[in-house]
């Protein structure tokens, strides 16, 4: 068995709290599922080099703050540049690894795999409008627009399905943990019911039942954020998780810091 410490959306840049937040291992591993901070802040690095010592690996997966002042392209250049640097470290043996999750596979053992990546939510043509107007990340997020984040959504929900499938048809007995920030259900055990029939809801998750990533027998764990609503329940076999802070103002509730996932 693997433990894995899920936590996501501590929005340590506001108010900027990165040398304030600690976290108390309870696991081998630690994934961060996005909106951990904004990448253009340094402190941002400090905090996630903070956690190498602690862990055997830190994942990382970007959610949709990371980018903000700033583009996807270059956010994403500043991550890598950051893995890089923590291979070549000449501390490096002292460290836990470092691995970005955008569209990637990572095999933990012999029989267990990890598919990480953003999963940006698939925003509906009759939300469309209300949306652009209603998330900050349109403004926030320099070139991006509700097109642009449809095709991202595309792009990535291709990625894992094509992963998941060649995993069903040729390791059948290997088990998937699939991490994204975006949440992959509408399924009313995972987001807050005060939001039920929001007209913006398609910014935040996206019904993926009929999809082969979310139904094939191989994923055992998907573990999201981005939602601020925390939830642990099982659909058709699957454990389905949220474990997210919040912001400090206004905290989610049931965030549990030393919440582990095992598979």
């Amino acid at each position: 068995m693997r433990q894995i410490q899920i936590i996501s959306d501590l929005h340590l840049e506001t108010p900027k709290s990165y040398n304030v937040f600690e976290i108390t291992p309870s696991a081998p591993y630690l994934a961060l599922i996005g909106d951990i901070g904004n990448a253009k802040d340094p402190e941002f690095f400090d905090f996630i080099t903070k956690q190498l010592p602690l862990f055997k690996i830190v994942f990382l997966l970007l959610g949709n703050h990371e980018p903000y002042h700033s583009s996807w392209t270059a956010v994403k250049n500043r991550i890598r540049d950051f893995e890089k640097k923590v291979k070549e470290s000449p501390t490096s043996e002292t460290l836990g690894s470092f691995v970005f999750m955008d569209q990637t596979r990572f095999d933990l053992s012999d029989d267990t795999t990890i598919f990480g990546c953003t999963l940006y939510s698939n925003i509906t043509p009759e939300q469309s409008e209300h949306v652009s107007f209603g998330l900050n990340d349109f403004y926030h997020i320099e070139d991006w627009t509700v097109e642009d984040h449809c095709k991202a959504h595309t792009s990535d929900l291709r990625w894992l399905n094509d992963q998941v499938n060649l995993i069903s048809q040729n390791e059948s007995n290997r088990k998937i943990i699939v991490l994204t920030h975006h949440s992959p259900t509408i399924s009313p055990r995972s987001s807050d019911p005060a939001h039920s029939g929001s007209r913006i809801s398609s910014g935040f998750m996206s019904d993926l039942s009929n999809e082969t990533c979310w139904t094939s027998r191989n994923v055992k764990v998907w573990v999201f954020g981005h939602t601020h609503y925390n939830c642990d329940y099982v659909d058709d076999g699957k454990r389905v998780v949220a474990n997210q802070r919040g912001y400090y103002f206004k905290p989610a509730e049931g965030f549990d810091e030393e919440k582990v996932i095992e598979v």
